[in-house]
């Protein structure tokens, strides 16, 4: 099981893009599902794993996308 939770700087950009009216679908999503696990013990469920998988692999994704994929995705299961 992952041991990594969001950090507050990861979590301030959640929260920001949550709040920002442009922010893009995939943005909010990945934003929800790191707040959500803020602070808690919570991992990751296969489906956004694979969406923040496709957006850290996309040419297209912006910084912020890529950032809030990138935590996502550190709190994914894990096989030891």
């Amino acid at each position: 099981m992952a041991t990594k939770s969001t950090g507050g700087k990861i979590a301030s950009t959640a929260g920001r893009t949550l709040g920002n009216p442009n922010a893009s679908q995939i943005q909010r999503s990945l934003a929800g599902s790191a707040l959500a696990q803020a602070g808690t013990s919570k991992v990751t469920s296969k489906a956004m794993e694979t969406k923040a998988s496709a957006a850290l692999q996309s040419q297209t994704s912006s910084g912020t996308t890529k950032a809030l994929a990138g935590s996502v995705v550190a709190q994914s299961r894990k096989k030891p």
